[in-house]
């Protein structure tokens, strides 16, 4: 069947699309499908019952938790959107009910919807199935001599940047959530590997999970690198000046005497399995071994060093 008419619940999925060049085939996105700037534009079929922008990190977990243990859905389907959209293909994913729209909002779009779509789940874990995943929906598509030209030139970067040897590997300790703290999942371990880092606590292809401080401690982490989910530089930067900047027992850690903690954006490319993971690569490589990659280029305000003194 030929996709004419496509609706992203997933924002990763959303800048795909736009990389193939199909964005003149999208009717519907997400509140969260911000880049490129155009698909902010196009009709939303996915909002969010929590306002991020207007609550701390505290009630922001808070307001999840008590929306998950009542049954509900953190994501609202605009159903009017949705039926104008009248879509031959939606993408989604069942990585994470927090972070995206989820098979709940899949299953209530094919029963409001008279006729019926293809559906295509994007649920990647790691860096390769990242990759895999250009592969995959190039061929629902019907692009695959562009997913192919995509697929090589990120199997290239990241190259790049494994090619480039280090005797000393800091120890590297990405946190997800600031309050409570969370690990960072998935596929940021081994971004933080490739990039030249040892990773402390996490697992590459395990969900993200709340850890205490004694965890945070025992890793004597050379290097911090705050990634709270969703947030931008500017916005974890801040947080952390509200709840860490005066903690006794957090300004003890080793990193933060050492002036070793950082803050990127996670939104754009550390939270969501997008393509754009592979710059959240360089960036790290940045962080890390910052002479070695001295020359590489990356968005300017994609990361920023906390001043802790």
């Amino acid at each position: 069947m030929a996709i004419n008419r496509i609706v992203s619940f997933l924002p990763s999925a959303t800048e795909l699309l736009y990389e193939f060049g199909v964005q003149n085939k999208i009717y519907g996105v997400t509140h969260e499908c911000k880049f490129p700037q155009e698909a902010s534009s196009k009709p939303q079929v996915i909002s969010s019952a929590i306002d991020s922008d207007k609550l701390s990190s505290n009630e922001i977990d808070t307001q999840t938790c008590q929306i998950l243990n009542e049954g509900k859905d953190i994501f609202v389907l605009n159903e009017e959107n949705l039926k104008d959209a009248k879509p031959d293909l939606i993408v989604s994913q069942e990585t994470c009910e927090v972070c995206a729209a989820y098979t709940n909002q899949v299953n209530k779009a094919l029963q409001i919807l008279d006729k019926k779509p293809t559906t295509h789940s994007m649920d990647p874990h790691n860096i390769q199935e990242i990759l895999d995943s250009v592969i995959k929906l190039g061929e629902i598509l019907d692009e695959n001599d562009k997913a192919k030209k995509i697929f090589e030139s990120l199997q290239k970067r990241i190259q790049k940047i494994k090619n480039v040897k280090h005797s000393n590997k800091p120890k590297i300790l990405a946190i997800e959530w600031i309050e409570p703290f969370f690990t960072a999942g998935h596929w940021v371990p081994e971004m933080i590997k490739i990039a030249g880092g040892k990773n402390m606590i996490s697992v590459t292809g395990e969900h993200s999970r709340r850890m205490n401080f004694e965890e945070i401690s025992n890793s004597d982490a050379d290097i911090i690198i705050l990634m709270p989910c969703g947030f931008d530089t500017k916005r974890t930067v801040s947080e952390y000046k509200d709840i860490l900047e005066k903690d006794g027992k957090w300004n003890n850690l080793k990193a933060v005497q050492n002036q070793a903690v950082f803050a990127v954006d996670a939104n754009s490319f550390f939270s969501k399995p997008s393509i754009r993971t592979i710059e959240g690569i360089e960036i790290l490589a940045k962080i890390i071994h910052p002479k070695k990659f001295e020359e590489l280029r990356v968005p300017e305000s994609s990361w920023a060093q906390i001043s802790t003194s």
